[in-house]
Formats: structure tokens, C-alpha cells, sequence
């Protein structure tokens, strides 16, 4: 395991760092938060991201993509956590996008990819059940002469109410599953908005009997178990990517406001019980950072990750709530003023703790995994 980049990659995160820092500043997300469609989608930023190449990273030359792999798009996801940027980061970079170059067609890489690569085309995943896993979809396929037709409901699709197509896994009667890549313009698909904790909009899709041709079917139908698996694992540790930066900003917050804040005369961050409190959140940010890290580098390198995703879940999870109260205990109240960009990360933060499953549901995965293994 070898946490130093490639000065390829330093270009990357360099670049990223920029784009991030210049566009997604504070007054920029306060516009964007002031808007009353509640879309908080930052399409100016992502139009610069695909400018620069950033959001075909991963994905194959003949689509435009610059053709690397999961750290690349590691790197940019994490600048958007520490940004707190409005964009589909995790859902398009890290999943559903190569998703489709890694499972897709020739058609469907045409179909789908290039867009994504000029910013034009958003794609999500519905990843969410209400009450099961991913693996039991409450989405039913039923094929017909010349496709497929779906019936079900998906709650929690990030940025599905502007999202153009979304990776819907589904049931096949009687124990069978499909993926399939159904536009969101297609008859038959509903989106209601579903308001999240950091005031985004995420969607309730519903398909009624809604009909796709046989190539909205992504890979196969016998192949749909460890596709789901796939997405999941990626969008996992993209998560604690994501954590991994915001955890990084909520600290240099403290660390800038602690320096400068007066009491009896000194620096706060002079007093012991600061410099404490700040020490701890500093351990749980570079354990978030360093596990997520680890998890990124197995999953890009090919090798059985499963166990080193959930770690990495649950430092971003449990340390990551810790990082952001800590935050805004030393703060005092200017931690909890709207008007502080403080804010933005510990709401991001309680947000990244439960999709896909919070720390305890990591700590059962991961004993899941360990008790499966032989003695």
C-alpha cells in the first residue's frame, strides 16, 4: 500500500484544489442556498470541471475521458467534500458513470458517457430501500417482447430531480436481478423532491409500468448481483472520500478561528483543554482520511476491498460526527451561525454518516465478512 501520488495524480488534485477553491467560495454556496427551487446544483462549477477534463477522468479515451482510474476520481471527490460543493460528485464520478464503462455497451458508453464528460448528462443511482439492501429491490422487472417493463419506487436518489438517467437495480420474478439505465424523461417515471438534512433535494422515483428497451439493460442479468455490489462499493468509499475532506475543512476552521480568538488576553488555541479537544478531532481526521485512503487504493489496484470499505465507512461516520462537534464546541456560538461556513460540514457530515449505512451497519458488515472467512 502506497499512500504517495504519482505526479500525474498531483496534477489532478492540484488542478481539483484550484477549480473547487475558486468557484465553490462561501458567497457562491450562500447564492446558491438562497435559490427556492431547492436544486442547489452548481452547474457553473461543473461545466469548469468538465472544461478542465475532471469529469471524464476515469472514463475511456473513445468517450473523451482521460482513461485513468479510481484514485483519479478519489482526489476530485474529496476536493468536493472540502469544498462542500453543490455537485453530483459521488453518484456520477464514482459510480454511475463508470458503472457504464466498466458493465455498459458499446451503444451505451456512446449513449451516456460523452455527455458526462461535457457536463451535459447527470447520472445517479437509486441504491436506497426502504426497509432491505440493495441486493432485495423493491423495483420489479417484468420482460416483454421488446424490453422490459418496471414497476416500483426508489427513495434517496441523490440529485435525482435533475439527475437524465438513473441505474435502477431491480427484481426479476422469482429470485433474479437486472440493472437497468432508465432516463428519467421516459414515460411512466415520477420524481417527487425529498428534502435531505443539508437543505439539497434528493428523490422518491416511482415507475409505473414504466417500458425500456433490451439496451437499458446494463451487463447481464446474471452478472446484476455483482454489478449492485460494484455500485455499492464505490459509492461507499467515495462517501468516506467525501468525509475525508469535509472532516479536513471543519479542522482548518478550527485551527484558523482557535488562533485568532481572544480570551483573558491569549489565543484560545493556547488553553489546554482547546488544544485537547483539537488534538482528538485531529486523530479522527486523519484516520478517516488514511482509512479512506487505504480503501480507495485497494478498490483502484483490483484487489478484495470489502472489509477496508466498511473500516473506512465507519472512521467517516463515527469520527466524522466527532470532528464536527468538536468543531463547533471550540467554535462557541459563531459554530452554529448560518452565516459561518462552519455549518455546511456538519450538516454534510450527519448527511454522509447514514447514506448507505451508518457505523453500526458498517461494524456488521464487516463481522459479516470476518465470520465468512475461513479459520
Amino acid at each position: 500500500m502506497d499512500f504517495s501520488f504519482t505526479e500525474e495524480q498531483e496534477t489532478v488534485r492540484d488542478l481539483a484544489a484550484r477549480i473547487f477553491t475558486d468557484l465553490a467560495t462561501h458567497e457562491r454556496l450562500r447564492e446558491l442556498e438562497s435559490e427556492p427551487d431547492g436544486e442547489r446544483f452548481d452547474r457553473k462549477l461543473w461545466s469548469e470541471l468538465a472544461a478542465a477534463g475532471l469529469l471524464g477522468i476515469a472514463l475511456p479515451e473513445e468517450v473523451g475521458g482521460a482513461g485513468l482510474g479510481f484514485l483519479e476520481t478519489a482526489l476530485v471527490v474529496e476536493q468536493a467534500g472540502r469544498s462542500a460543493a453543490y455537485v453530483p460528485a459521488v453518484e456520477t464520478l464514482a459510480a454511475a458513470a463508470p458503472a457504464i464503462a466498466r458493465f455498459g455497451t458499446d451503444g451505451q458508453r456512446r449513449k451516456w458517457l460523452s455527455g458526462v464528460v461535457a457536463g451535459d448528462t447527470i447520472l445517479t443511482t437509486a441504491l436506497v430501500e426502504l426497509g432491505g439492501s440493495p441486493l432485495s429491490p423493491g423495483v420489479v422487472a417484468q420482460p416483454t417482447g421488446d424490453g422490459w417493463t418496471l414497476s416500483g419506487t426508489k427513495v434517496c436518489v441523490p440529485s435525482g430531480m435533475f439527475a437524465d438517467a438513473v441505474l435502477v437495480p431491480a427484481r426479476r420474478e422469482p429470485d433474479g436481478l437486472a440493472v437497468f439505465i432508465v432516463p428519467t424523461a421516459a414515460p411512466g417515471v415520477g420524481r417527487q423532491r425529498q428534502p435531505v438534512n443539508t437543505g439539497q433535494s434528493e428523490a422518491i422515483l416511482t415507475l409505473d409500468a414504466t417500458s425500456v428497451g433490451l439496451d437499458a439493460l446494463l451487463g447481464t442479468a446474471e452478472d446484476a448481483r455483482s454489478i449492485i455490489e460494484w455500485l455499492v462499493q464505490r459509492s461507499t468509499a467515495a462517501l468516506a472520500l467525501a468525509q475525508a475532506g469535509a472532516a479536513a475543512a471543519a479542522l482548518a476552521l478550527v485551527a484558523e478561528y482557535t488562533k485568532t480568538r481572544e480570551q483573558f488576553g491569549k489565543p484560545i488555541a493556547t488553553f489546554q483543554a482547546v488544544g485537547q479537544r483539537a488534538a482528538d478531532a485531529y486523530v479522527d481526521t486523519e484516520a478517516i482520511r488514511l482509512t479512506a485512503w487505504q480503501a480507495a487504493w485497494r478498490i483502484a489496484e483490483g484487489l478484495p476491498a470489502d472489509k477496508e470499505v466498511a473500516v473506512a465507512k465507519f472512521w467517516a461516520a463515527d469520527g466524522g460526527q466527532r470532528v464536527v462537534h468538536a468543531a463547533v464546541h471550540l467554535h462557541g456560538g459563531v459554530g452554529v451561525d448560518r452565516d459561518y461556513p462552519l455549518h455546511r460540514y456538519f450538516l454534510m457530515t450527519k448527511h454522509l454518516e447514514l447514506t448507505l449505512g451508518g457505523a453500526t451497519d458498517q461494524l456488521l458488515r464487516l463481522g459479516a465478512t470476518l465470520a465468512a472467512e475461513p479459520a
